[in-house]
């Protein structure tokens, strides 16, 4: 059987080590020919990313069995996103395993608890942007200037130099 195993690390200090160590032992295990795909320092929300994008493209042309990831999260954090896929690799024949969910879509069971892990994945990344965002509006009450510092007057007396001499922005 041809895998394509998926791994993705949201930022590029993050090691996706264990994730590689974990799927080839998994796909070896399972007598799998594997092929891997990675993405680093990419978000879960992008539904287009180098590495996926290449996987996608090998599942499209038939040249995939089954798609192994390590969690749901390191796939989709959208249920829109990962209910798609899904719906997609059924339809050309593929099968999804979530090796740390032990989530097979083959069985009708494993297809049950693969819609309801999306939905939980897509709360939980709800819930952090709302904290983040409330966060923000907290410290922008408290008079606390969040992001770049505004420029100095000698910065902005140079930028309308530059300008006034033909320079792009």
């Amino acid at each position: 059987m041809r895998a394509a195993i998926y791994y993705r690390v949201s930022t590029s200090d993050q090691s996706p080590q264990l994730q590689i160590d974990e799927l080839r032992e998994h796909a070896s295990a399972r007598g799998w020919t594997a092929v891997e795909y990675l993405d680093e320092g990419v978000s879960g929300r992008k539904n287009s990313r180098p590495g996926l994008d290449e996987m996608m493209d090998a599942v499209r042309k038939r040249k995939i069995d089954v798609v192994s990831v390590w969690k749901y999260d390191r796939f989709a954090r959208s249920t829109q996103h990962l209910v798609a896929a899904a719906q997609e690799f059924a339809s050309l024949g593929v099968d999804f395993v979530s090796y740390t969910q032990q989530v097979d879509t083959t069985t009708p069971m494993g297809k049950l608890f693969f819609t309801i892990m999306a939905g939980l994945a897509e709360f939980e990344s709800d819930i952090i942007s709302e904290r983040v965002k409330a966060g923000m509006a907290a410290a922008g009450r408290k008079g606390i200037h969040l992001g770049r510092k505004p420029a100095t007057t000698d910065q902005r007396n140079k930028i309308r130099d530059l300008l006034a001499a033909g320079c792009s922005i």
